[in-house]
């Protein structure tokens, strides 16, 4: 199994524990009492479950058990599939870092840090697109006929 299939699964099996125990707390809300505020780790969650180990888990099986793409290259480009893993995973860090703050304070001075919150949720956007554009570039030729 390929150093990066690893890396991409065992973060992934990391992300599903962190999802699921937020959405333990997140569903235990209401029975223990707890903030209301946590509900604006609604999308973290989603985030967390479905790019995060749903996505991920997908991103490192595919780069493992996927035709050949070449003797020389079997996996296409390592450095762009790191690249994927980098983007995917940093998209995906900002955006559960940045969300909930923005959803609990959305005027808090955050005007020095690349312009707010909002540009920080468009920037975590566009690393997971580009991740997921690098993975398709990568994946394309190994889907072929035997």
């Amino acid at each position: 199994m390929p150093l990066l299939t690893r890396w991409f699964i065992k973060l992934s099996l990391a992300y599903l524990v962190a999802a699921l125990l937020m959405g333990v707390a997140l569903g235990g809300r209401a029975v223990l009492d707890l903030p209301a505020a946590l509900s604006a780790l609604s999308p973290v969650y989603f985030h967390l479950f479905m790019v995060g180990w749903v996505t991920q888990l997908i991103f490192g099986m595919v780069y493992w058990m996927f035709p050949k793409h070449s003797r020389e290259k079997p996996h296409g480009s390592e450095g762009l599939a790191w690249t994927v893993f980098g983007l995917l995973n940093a998209g995906l860090i900002l955006r559960a870092v940045t969300e909930p703050l923005h959803a609990l304070e959305p005027g808090i001075a955050w005007g020095w840090l690349l312009g707010g919150p909002q540009r920080l949720l468009a920037l975590s956007a566009v690393f997971q697109w580009l991740a997921g554009l690098g993975f398709v570039l990568n994946t394309w030729a190994r889907v072929k006929e035997r």
